[in-house]
């Protein structure tokens, strides 16, 4: 749920002048259309505005005060005429639906806004069964779809607060995975370096201490033993400097960042892709997307796909995005294009940690990542990776 604080910046402003307008329009609008002491017409708009401002502090309790005050307005006032409405006045129709709207912006669930929604209603119909002489069916009719679409606009925005999250989390995991990346490439590099510099020099001396007595053949029996135990001092060493790199390479074969859990996968774009639209992007996902490839490779290409839609909806928010994912051959391609950013956006990338990512994470799978600015004023993200297998065994055998 929201943190439960008064809004920053200028919402702060708006949402005190909001409930100093709902304050004074509460005190007109009973003064004006229905018979009440004016004592009780003062602080009836003092709780309608209460209820308004605990919307953002306390949720529940903005609900439970401002239908306590439409429950005592419709026990003391009276409609000057029967066109009035009643017992929801225009000013508590309205305060109670923004209050509403408010709170499940704020994080209410879905069922706990149909569970109020309910209440609502309820408190209306008893209301007008009570005093059938001041109101009609009708001004419930009009509040009940009033409530109703209040509710739905705050379940939408608390939806939309909690896809941009999970979108900053899905981010804030895939830089760690990158740096992750990068620790461990950074150690295959030095066990390649490892191998091709000390490994030689040491086949080199276990070749010639080998071959020393057939080259030298007038050599004394206690040299030809010294050689002899040279070779093998420097086959110990070759053995023990492989176990070595293969600890150094190993890590490459694990979840990054210790995850034991699974990894996603092709059938998982769906979700993703979802998670960013309700982020307030314009994203497509074509048909046909294939399943059942090596998880090493399902897990690049949701990588990549992630990273590009992150980087459009940072980039370039209001434009329309098309993922398209194909098996073509023993290659699976991926293509993410957004259209052209906004003259009020910021520009688009043109090479960062993101796309470097990328290229590191395919690279391993001897695949590619391409990535520019289309002839729209677009982006495009395109990467081919070989699903064959003889990349998946390639692949396993790249921490040995």
């Amino acid at each position: 749920m929201t943190a439960n604080e008064w809004p920053r910046g200028r919402w702060a402003w708006v949402a005190g002048l909001g409930v100093a307008a709902l304050e004074v329009l509460t005190v007109l609008d009973l003064s004006q259309h229905y018979r009440v002491p004016l004592g009780a017409v003062l602080g009836l708009g003092l709780a309608r505005a209460l209820g308004l401002a605990l919307a953002w502090l306390r949720p529940r309790a903005a609900l439970v005060v401002s239908l306590l005050t439409t429950a005592i307005t419709a026990a003391v006032t009276v409609p000057i005429a029967p066109s009035e409405p009643w017992p929801w006045a225009t000013t508590a129709a309205f305060g109670t639906s923004f209050v509403l709207a408010i709170v499940g912006a704020r994080g209410l669930g879905r069922y706990e806004l149909l569970t109020w929604w309910i209440v609502i209603q309820v408190l209306g119909a008893v209301a007008t069964v009570s005093a059938p002489e001041r109101g009609d069916w009708g001004g419930l009719f009009v509040m009940a779809v009033l409530s109703g679409v209040a509710a739905v606009v705050g379940d939408l925005l608390r939806s939309r607060a909690e896809a941009r999250r999970r979108l900053v989390e899905q981010e804030s995991i895939s830089k760690e995975e990158r740096a992750e990346r990068g620790r461990l490439q950074e150690r295959a590099r030095i066990a390649r370096e490892l191998h091709d510099v000390v490994a030689h020099h040491l086949s080199v001396v276990v070749v010639r201490a080998d071959s020393a007595p057939h080259r030298l053949p007038k050599l004394r029996a206690d040299v030809r033993d010294e050689f002899s135990e040279i070779a093998e001092s420097a086959r110990t060493s070759l053995t023990e400097m492989r176990r070595v790199l293969r600890l150094l390479r190993e890590p490459l074969e694990q979840p990054p960042m210790g995850e034991l859990g699974p990894q996603p996968g092709l059938t998982q774009l769906e979700d993703l892709v979802a998670s960013t639209t309700q982020a307030g992007a314009d994203v497509h996902l074509d048909d046909g997307v294939p399943t059942g490839l090596d998880p090493a490779v399902e897990l690049a290409a949701y990588r990549v796909v992630q990273e590009a839609l992150s980087n459009a909806v940072r980039h370039s928010p209001k434009s329309a995005v098309q993922v398209t994912v194909r098996r073509q051959g023993d290659d699976l391609t991926l293509k993410v294009r957004n259209g052209p950013a906004r003259s009020d956006e910021l520009p688009m990338p043109g090479s960062g940690h993101g796309l470097v990512g990328m290229r590191e994470r395919v690279a391993l799978l001897d695949g590619t990542v391409s990535a520019g600015p289309t002839p729209e004023g677009g982006y495009l993200v395109e990467a081919s990776i070989p699903v064959g297998e003889e990349v998946a065994s390639g692949d396993q055998g790249a921490g040995g």
